[in-house]
């Protein structure tokens, strides 16, 4: 049997509009589960307003803006990040020769051009449109969204870029020039968000690869609690202090 939902049109949002309420959103037997409306602008008040609420811009060249709360939703703890061995070696070299430097919001428009262009496996094109790019690059210049950076041998070399509000995160894109620096990138957000009680990144899809480092699924429900929370606390000072590694190289012993 079809959903209900899916005999009802896709809202339609002039600019200005506010979004429907994000249960409204499809559900898993519509054809895209998740999505909730289409239209508006990718303007700062926007993305704000929508990220505040669990909703993010995904949509493909040639289509409108389509806007997503997705149930369950792909999130990481901190404190479950699995720093796999060979990770952990490689960052031990690195640091040890003095070969890597996380750099945050050194380059944006670098990292997010650089994410837009990266193959993905599975895809013919990117998500990250040119209009995404620019609305994301405004994003930047008005302090809502970071670039965390891997500089190896003082080249950019890895990164990926974020949304922050608050106390909350949302990773949004990867890409790695060498091998293991998107990785490297993402432990260093991981140790930044450790290191300020961050208490989870938001990855939105559900992906073998993030599952591998730790990431799980929880309930939209659940999700938006902790996003109304999280945002009303202060957010950090988006500066990387190599001290930070400390905890995921040497994390605490439990006791038995």
């Amino acid at each position: 049997m079809a959903s209900s939902r899916a005999s009802h049109a896709l809202p339609w949002l002039e600019p200005g509009d506010p979004f429907p309420p994000v249960s409204s959103a499809w559900g898993e037997n519509d054809p895209a589960p998740g999505l909730l409306a289409a239209g508006g602008v990718l303007d700062v008040p926007t993305l704000l307003s929508a990220y505040a609420r669990g909703i993010f811009p995904w949509f493909s060249s040639g289509q409108p803006v389509l806007w997503w709360s997705t149930d369950p939703r792909t999130v990481l703890n901190p404190g479950s990040f699995r720093l796999h061995r060979s990770l952990r070696k490689t960052l031990r070299r690195l640091l040890e020769q003095q070969r890597l430097e996380i750099r945050f919001d050194h380059d944006f428009e670098r990292v997010i051009r650089a994410c837009a262009e990266t193959p993905r496996e599975g895809q013919d094109g990117t998500w990250i449109v040119p209009s995404m790019v620019q609305a994301y690059i405004r994003l930047h210049r008005a302090g809502a969204a970071h670039s965390v950076e891997s500089w190896i041998d003082g080249e950019l070399a890895g990164g990926l870029y974020c949304i922050n509000l608050g106390q909350a995160v949302f990773g949004e894109s990867m890409f790695s020039r060498q091998p293991d620096a998107s990785k490297l990138a993402l432990a260093a957000l991981v140790a930044f968000c450790l290191a300020h009680h961050i208490e989870l990144i938001d990855c939105q899809q559900d992906t073998p690869h993030l599952r591998s480092l730790g990431a799980h699924t929880i309930s939209r429900r659940s999700f938006c609690h902790h996003l109304e929370q999280a945002i009303r606390l202060p957010a950090p000072r988006w500066r990387f202090a190599p001290v930070y590694w400390d905890t995921l190289l040497h994390p605490p012993r439990t006791s038995p």
